[in-house]
């Protein structure tokens, strides 16, 4: 692709002048609760959907689609309780151009005023000196969401042509396991989905505060369970205690052999899947602005296990982990209580990086703690087994997709952006790319202080604006790929 500048003047500029519609009609999405994960809040999740709907046929859309996925399975209160409906929508059908798809989703996470919030969360809140905006949803994913119609709209009052046919998908249960969504992509994979290009997500966020990132890897996450079986019913220490053998010390024993301090995986065979580092993929780690006193701030301690930029983000992005997460069935409440559980399950997770192969992990998990669990020789029982998966994602950022999105970027913010991997899993990624065989960008809107789960969820005006630019930038720059 040719890295000559293209002339977005009149665009940039029209963004910046619509600026005060762009944060009002933020400030309506922020006012509907569309909470997901609470089924009072249902209705207000669905009257989001018909928001979107209605701005997407101001703006021009057609083939606007309300997709019913049906009723959500259990465990609900209400066995009635409808799934909110996919919004979908095309601008422009032009055979001669390229077709981008995005994504993003419409639900948010819950937020009371009680929990700890400076401001209403379902009230956007502008301060306008502090260059930001507080709200549910303004950042995760309300913001990104609007930023690609505010994009269009910028284009309608320019009367500029779009220079490629967008569809847009977007969703209201992505905060509650994104139910029915893959099932709808894989129907609609060759009809509604059908002559897709690439496909743009705008999800997640900056590394830091000061620096735009693309972001072209996601590890995935395997969760497994271990449970120990002993006595018929939990017993006293002081009748049974030193005469029966406890499950409690057999799963420590076994939790211990799972992982050491450092954070070395302890189970032979796990390393050995892990796919080289290349040269390419190495230099991409060299211009990326991070610290271990960045990571010392979000751990809000001082326990690095490493103690310069390439190796926190290698082990971050790069290579797998495995954490103990907790015990169920154990005694953990205030006080002393002196009793024996009969039966404890143990809980981690492996982190997964390519090219591992989940069904090889699980076999060389099950098949480890089976044998450390042997050692023992304990006459208690144990089962092991795999809870959920997810796999890791990972991207070429050499790509057309990339290349133009770091071009956008370079142009809106007068900086290269660095090329990032996350720790955490977005699994909708996989699916859009195995179901519509293209590539995915995950093109960041927010930044890593935006508190999006959090209280206080915010997005810096600057962000959102410079964000709309982005998005549109990148269109442009993809079309002439």
């Amino acid at each position: 692709m040719s890295h000559e500048k293209l002339p977005l003047e009149a665009f940039f500029n029209k963004i910046e002048e619509l600026k005060p519609k762009f944060i009002e009609r933020l400030s309506k999405a922020v006012s509907i609760p569309s909470v997901s994960g609470d089924e009072t809040l249902r209705p207000q999740v669905v009257e989001m959907a018909h928001f979107l709907s209605g701005e997407l046929k101001n703006l021009g859309f057609h083939d606007i689609q309300l997709r019913e996925l049906g009723v959500q399975p259990p465990p609900v209160s209400d066995p009635n309780l409808k799934l909110p409906p996919i919004v979908l929508g095309r601008y422009g059908s032009d055979p001669k151009k390229k077709t981008v798809l995005v994504y993003g989703h419409y639900d948010v996470q819950p937020a009371l005023k009680e929990d700890g919030w400076a401001t209403d969360p379902f009230k956007l809140t502008v301060d306008e000196s502090n260059d930001v905006v507080y709200g549910r949803g303004s950042t995760d994913d309300k913001g990104p969401v609007l930023g690609w119609l505010n994009v269009v709209e910028a284009h309608n009052e320019l009367k500029l042509e779009l220079p490629v046919n967008l569809v847009v998908c977007f969703e209201g249960m992505e905060e509650s396991g994104s139910l029915g969504l893959d099932d709808l992509i894989a129907k609609e994979a060759k009809q509604y989905f059908a002559g897709i290009d690439t496909t743009c997500i705008s999800d997640n966020y900056w590394l830091g505060t000061k620096k735009p990132v693309l972001t072209y890897g996601l590890r995935g996450v395997s969760y497994y369970q271990v449970a120990i079986s002993g006595p018929g019913a939990d017993l006293h220490s002081g009748i049974f205690g030193g005469v029966v053998a406890e499950p409690m010390t057999d799963l420590v024993k076994v939790l211990s052999e799972l992982v050491d301090t450092n954070g070395n995986i302890l189970i032979p065979g796990v390393n050995e899947m892990v796919a080289p580092v290349t040269d390419k993929e190495e230099g991409l780690y060299d211009p990326i602005d991070f610290s271990v006193e960045e990571l010392n701030a979000a751990a809000g301690s001082e326990t690095a296990l490493y103690q310069n930029k390439k190796d926190i983000l290698k082990h971050r992005w790069r290579y797998p982990s495995l954490s103990v997460h907790g015990i169920e069935g154990a005694f953990s409440g205030a006080g002393a209580k002196t009793v024996i559980p009969a039966k404890v399950i143990g809980k981690f997770s492996i982190r997964t990086v390519p090219d591992m192969d989940p069904r090889k992990l699980d076999e060389l998990v099950i098949g480890y703690v089976e044998k450390v669990f042997a050692k023992l020789n304990s006459p208690n029982t144990l089962k092991a087994e795999l809870v959920h998966d997810g796999n890791y994602w990972v991207s070429d950022p050499f790509n057309d997709s990339f290349t133009a999105a770091a071009k956008a970027t370079e142009d809106v913010w007068n900086i290269k952006p660095d090329f990032t991997r996350e720790g955490g899993s977005i699994p909708i990624t996989l699916t859009f790319e195995k179901e519509l065989g293209t590539g995915v960008l995950l093109l960041p809107m927010g930044r890593g202080d935006d508190g999006a789960h959090s209280i206080n969820e915010k997005i810096n005006i600057s962000n959102y604006i410079n964000g709309c630019k982005t998005l549109g930038a990148y269109l442009h720059y993809y079309s002439k790929a």
